[in-house]
């Protein structure tokens, strides 16, 4: 029996949210960003977007496309509220949900007929129920793979509802730009035109070898979602490949202290919700974005896996000293930590987590006194974590550096 696969997301998300609490805002271009001058934005309205305004713009550059429009901080917290009401109306149709983001995800109805209808059926009335009771507007895609419902739902942006028939796939893909395909960035679409590839269809009539030939792994790939190939099942349960935080700076960060004082406050946000979810991570990324929007990443593995905030503001300071930092202004910093492992799954001797008195975590073959006590350090991350959950995340803080702290103390 085929496959019956949704995708559905919702239009312009955080600017629908944000126009759905103020009606006076409908109609408008309106931008959500996180500073009008410094940020980045995250999302904007269909008013915008015919100004050119994108997701992942420099806010300033939405200034300038478009001067009338009306930009908006982030709210996190009630974007996640309303995606929490969508993602409850979804689950009544079926337990078989894979989120991909907050506004994004698909869902699997095969078998669903008796009560709900065909597949297009059933889009039709989450469609209906996410309008009538959240007031928001969800566009979607129904085919046969994961793939193809992706591709139908992008193509009938905003409030569409795309299917692709069974058997009518290939008719589907094969007049579509090849840019459509997942993988094909601007770089890979550039390398497809000059060997006379532009469409899907184009690149299903080349053969399977000569695509592994150009492109390795990567081509063998391309190759079979040229022909709608894609055998994935919607996975209800998406294990987390890292956790981490990042802020964008109103002002350039010019010195090291303050930068140090930023690192500490992300490690500590960085750390709870390791804590929050469960998890420890050995690989601690450190993000950096100069005032030119060059980007540099660098990274540490630790011996052991960690939730520590300590631990983690450790690593970022010496990974800072790895960058341009200082010297070169920063308009953002970022913490993440990856290669994450479940608490419980963790073997007794990865419970004693080694902590560097000086360099870094996990390195020093001499351990620090903490390390003599690991699980006096979880509990008072723990006692932390309740104060925060009853009294708010300014409930406790860490304490603020010295300007002239060493970071190598």
């Amino acid at each position: 029996m085929s496959r019956a696969i949704l995708h559905l997301d919702l239009d312009a998300f955080y600017a629908s949210v944000e126009i759905l609490d103020r009606p006076e805002l409908r109609g408008k271009p309106v931008i959500v960003a996180g500073s009008e001058r410094r940020g980045v934005v995250t999302a904007a309205s269909y008013e915008a977007r015919k100004f050119g305004v994108r997701s992942a713009m420099p806010a300033a550059t939405a200034k300038r496309l478009c001067p009338q429009g009306v930009f908006l901080p982030n709210r996190f917290s009630r974007y996640k509220e309303a995606s929490d009401e969508v993602f409850a109306i979804y689950r009544r149709f079926t337990p078989i949900v894979e989120p991909l983001s907050i506004d994004e995800a698909f869902l699997d109805v095969t078998g669903c007929e008796r009560l709900f209808g065909s597949a297009e059926e059933a889009a039709r009335k989450i469609k209906e129920a996410v309008r009538r009771e959240t007031g928001l507007i969800v566009s979607a895609g129904v085919a046969s793979n994961k793939f193809l419902a992706k591709i139908a739902s992008d193509l009938g942006k905003p409030d569409g509802l795309v299917v692709v028939p069974p058997g009518e796939e290939q008719a589907f893909l094969d007049p579509l730009p090849v840019g459509k395909l997942w993988g094909v960035g601007k770089v890979t679409e550039g390398a497809l035109s000059r060997m006379g590839i532009r469409t899907i269809g184009d690149l299903r009539r080349v053969p399977r070898d000569r695509m592994v030939r150009s492109f390795g792994a990567h081509g063998e790939h391309l190759h079979a979602l040229s022909r709608g190939i894609d055998d994935r099942p919607v996975e209800t349960q998406r294990e987390a490949k890292s956790i981490g935080h990042e802020e964008t700076y109103d002002r350039d960060l010019r010195d090291r202290g303050t930068m140090r004082r930023e690192l500490l406050s992300l490690s500590d946000r960085v750390s709870e919700r390791l804590r929050r979810h469960g998890v420890k991570g050995r690989t601690v990324t450190l993000k950096v974005k100069y005032h030119d929007f060059v980007l540099v990443t660098r990274a540490i593995t630790l011996a052991y896996p960690t939730d520590d905030g300590g631990t983690i503001y450790r690593c970022a300071l010496d990974l800072l000293t790895e960058t341009e930092a200082g010297p070169r202004p920063v308009r953002l910093l970022g913490i993440s930590v990856s290669k994450l492992t479940g608490a419980e799954e963790l073997p007794p001797e990865g419970r004693m987590e080694q902590i560097a008195l000086f360099g870094r975590p996990g390195t020093d073959p001499k351990p620090a006194p903490a390390a003599q006590d690991p699980g006096k350090k979880e509990r008072l991350n723990r006692a932390v974590d309740r104060i925060r959950e009853k009294f708010g995340p300014r409930g406790i803080v860490p304490g603020a550096l010295p300007d002239d702290e060493d970071p190598g103390t």
